[in-house]
């Protein structure tokens, strides 16, 4: 849990402090089936405390590399990281979660958001606090065993009640970065996941802002949500190996976030949109193309403020500096380095993230 008035850790680790640190670990579905249980079995020896997979449309269904990754794993949460209310009805997600629950021994949870990857199928994302806000609502009635008759702006449903509630209710971790659904994560959520991707003190006051408003209308403290950002990891022995390996990565959340002082002008920002038009797939698929111009763009100081990556050690000192900011979770989005397959690029990064958990917590 966070509180983000603890400001703790110097020096590349995290000092003691009253709450542990945690970490969860999220991959894309851009694997086979073989290659992503081998991976969840490095995630957890690398002392991961949560897996999540993302569950982006066209690609190989999150849930079912879920659930074959949970029964290779014996301790690691599971979810996923994040789905949507838009291509999964709550009722859906419900009963996917029950069963998810009920086959890991109670380690599933629900992470959900906007959604990735509509578009290519014609769907839009309306009223997403709203949509959010109501599925949330209905998974937990259906995971309590209530019989539901749900007169929502969004989702009606009559007479809906799960056949098999689960044993373990799943916690719910809302991702985002929009303020409206932040106020709805403070409001309801177990864990929000804080997707700035760009951090500063002023970053965190103002995510802290969003989401002790919405706590306020629960009436609870802001000290018992999880709080976690969301960070893109790539770690190599050879630190300029991996901070090149992720410029798509970092050029991708420039362009969405756009900081005021990140001290590029319009010209920039130009030339930065002509190479993404330019570049083909999305930016953590293996066999996309990015533009040779991107790595001249995208310098290394730009690769540090958007993203984690480097050696260990190196790894280790930028995530310190978010414990200075008072965070003790973090969901870290792993990137591989560019390796000649997306699983070897992949492990190597898990392997050095072991190095890096291992240090923060010393």
């Amino acid at each position: 849990m966070t509180n983000f008035g603890e400001g703790q850790g110097a020096g590349g680790r995290c000092e003691a402090a009253a709450r542990p640190l945690r970490f969860e670990a999220e991959f894309s579905p851009g694997f086979t089936p073989a290659e992503a249980v081998d991976l969840a079995r490095e995630v957890e020896a690398a002392d991961f405390d949560r897996l999540g997979i993302s569950d982006v449309v066209l690609w190989h269904d999150c849930f079912v590399l879920i659930a074959l990754c949970s029964e290779a794993t014996q301790r690691l949460e599971i979810g996923p990281m994040v789905t949507n209310p838009y291509t999964r009805h709550p009722a859906v997600l419900a009963a996917n979660l029950a069963t998810l629950s009920d086959s890991s021994g109670g380690r599933a949870f629900l992470g959900i958001g906007v959604g990735a990857g509509l578009e290519a199928v014609g769907l839009s994302c309306p009223r997403p606090a709203q949509a959010l806000r109501e599925t949330i609502q209905i998974c937990r009635a259906l995971w309590g065993g209530e019989t539901l008759e749900h007169r929502g702006e969004i989702f009606q449903m009559t007479d809906a009640r799960l056949k098999t509630p689960p044993r373990v209710v799943p916690k719910v971790a809302v991702g985002t970065r929009s303020a409206g659904v932040m106020r709805l994560g403070g409001e309801v959520a177990d864990r929000v996941l804080i997707g700035a991707r760009f951090w500063s003190a002023e970053t965190a006051a103002q995510y802290r802002g969003w989401l002790a408003e919405g706590a306020a209308r629960s009436h609870r403290p802001l000290e018992t949500l999880e709080v976690c950002p969301r960070l893109t990891l790539c770690v190599s022995a050879d630190g300029e190996f991996a901070r090149r390996s992720v410029k798509r990565y970092a050029a991708h959340y420039i362009d969405i976030v756009r900081p005021p002082d990140l001290g590029v002008g319009a010209d920039f920002h130009q030339r930065l949109q002509a190479c993404l038009a330019e570049a083909t797939g999305w930016y953590f698929d293996h066999d996309r193309f990015d533009p040779p111009e991107i790595f001249d763009l995208i310098d290394d100081d730009m690769v540090r403020r958007f993203a984690v990556a480097g050696t260990p050690s190196e790894c280790a000192q930028q995530m310190s500096a978010l414990c200075d900011l008072g965070f003790r979770s973090f969901s870290l989005n792993l990137a591989a380095t560019a390796r000649p397959s997306a699983s070897e690029g992949l492990a190597e990064t898990i392997l050095g993230a072991g190095e890096v958990i291992f240090a923060l917590r010393a």
